[in-house]
């Protein structure tokens, strides 16, 4: 993949985190993250999108992030079997000495990723295409049932698979319908129960005032849920509340039931409830809503106060 790392070194110099697109490097903002920001730059020949990660203090903490989601990639490839987009990253220290660092990920139409895709397919092609994530999640979880060393994580929400070969025009699905994995960016996997990924960084966007409190009481609960199939699955199933197709939630959980019932029956999964659902996301939702105000709070102490970079993006208001 064919980085310009001077065109990053001048969007950092200009990059305004309350209006990005607004920098001297043109760009278009493809997604968000709690830390992160994905974009492309505009005018560029490379199909390649950006995901921006402003955590990182020294270059021991970059060169374990670059192992780690390197061997995400390769064991989620290689070893589970998932398709994934080629991948790459880059860094460098700017002007201040401060790390930048970039994971790089070829593009993938936005027409084919999967909170799109639902709102096009008729219901019956949504639930295939259910049928076709919970697939590539078990193949993710068998893998880590049958491993003594490696355990797997995930982020299931729809909006991390693509289907391969989407055509707007033609919106079809079938149990032949490939997907491709995209949020590899985050490497969630354990070795001997220790943490590939430095997860402390991932508090650094949280407001310094909620960070000690977060740490304490809820770091290990978030990461552990990803590890967790069952309760990537209740996101997964949630997340259609936010995407604005709740009607389809009833007949999802009927549907992922009996896929646990019937094709992954090894797992012993007890049976999905809709009042479990609707209480997570209510949850879920509150927890969004004060962090990100929270984060509003402190993005104003530092540029207006104190006069200093707010590094992470925050998005405008979501309809939820």
């Amino acid at each position: 993949m064919k980085i310009d790392i001077d065109v990053l070194k001048k969007l950092e110099k200009s990059i305004d985190t309350n209006n990005p697109e607004k920098g001297e490097v043109p760009i278009k903002i493809l997604g968000y993250g709690e830390i992160s920001l994905v974009f492309e730059l505009l005018n560029d020949p490379e199909n390649i999108a950006y995901k921006r990660i402003p955590i990182f203090d020294n270059e021991k903490q970059v060169k374990r992030h670059i192992w780690a989601y390197n061997e995400y990639n390769r064991i989620l490839k290689e070893d589970v079997g998932l398709n994934l987009p080629e991948y790459d990253v880059a860094w460098f220290k700017d002007d201040e000495g401060k790390i930048q660092f970039y994971c790089v990920q070829e593009k993938i139409p936005s027409e084919s990723v999967g909170n799109i895709v639902i709102h096009q397919l008729n219901n019956q092609d949504i639930n295939t295409s259910i049928l076709l994530v919970m697939k590539e999640m078990k193949k993710v979880w068998s893998y880590s049932k049958n491993h003594k060393i490696i355990d797997l994580g995930l982020d299931g929400q729809i909006s991390n698979f693509s289907i391969i070969g989407y055509d707007p025009n033609n919106p079809k699905v079938d149990l032949s319908t490939k997907l491709i994995y995209l949020d590899t960016s985050t490497p969630m996997f354990r070795i001997n129960g220790i943490e590939a990924m430095e997860a402390v960084l991932f508090l650094k966007s949280t407001p310094w005032f909620l960070s000690p409190l977060v740490k304490a009481a809820f770091l290990d609960e978030v990461i552990d849920r990803y590890y967790d199939w069952r309760l990537v699955t209740i996101d997964l199933i949630a997340n259609f509340y936010k995407e604005q197709r709740s009607e389809l939630i009833p007949g999802i959980i009927r549907l992922i039931n009996k896929f646990f019932k019937d094709e992954a029956s090894e797992f012993n999964m007890e049976p999905i409830t809709f009042i479990e659902v609707d209480k997570y996301y209510k949850n879920d939702k509150m927890i969004w809503v004060i962090f990100q105000n929270a984060r509003k709070i402190d993005r104003y102490i530092k540029t207006k106060l104190t006069h200093k970079k707010y590094n992470f993006y925050l998005p405008g208001k979501i309809q939820r």
